[in-house]
């Protein structure tokens, strides 16, 4: 491989991890916003449901039915309308990766 080759390889290599680091800093930052009722790390209170480690796919019928309207709540119905359904699954992938 030229030099050149290899300046260009790296150079959007080094792009494409950036981005992805961003893009699981902004998972996290959106995260964040869950932690007053469902805790740190989705770790939650007694009484409120813990979000880590939770079935990816439970987590995101969950809120598509809250943003649907098909389950009510006392404020989640109102909070997860404000996202994306690609933020959503994001969120969703995001407290199932986390561990309990």
């Amino acid at each position: 491989m030229k030099k050149v080759d290899r300046f260009f390889s790296g150079l959007v290599l080094a792009g494409l991890c950036s981005w992805a680091s961003a893009d699981a800093l902004q998972v996290r930052s959106m995260a964040a916003g869950c932690a007053a009722c469902h805790g740190t790390h989705g770790v939650a209170a007694p009484g409120m449901d813990d979000l880590a480690g939770a079935r990816k796919e439970v987590l995101l019928k969950r809120m598509q039915d809250y943003k649907s309207g098909k389950r009510s709540a006392t404020v989640m119905h109102q909070l997860v309308k404000g996202y994306s359904d690609e933020q959503i699954e994001q969120l969703a992938g995001y407290f199932a990766a986390l561990k309990n």
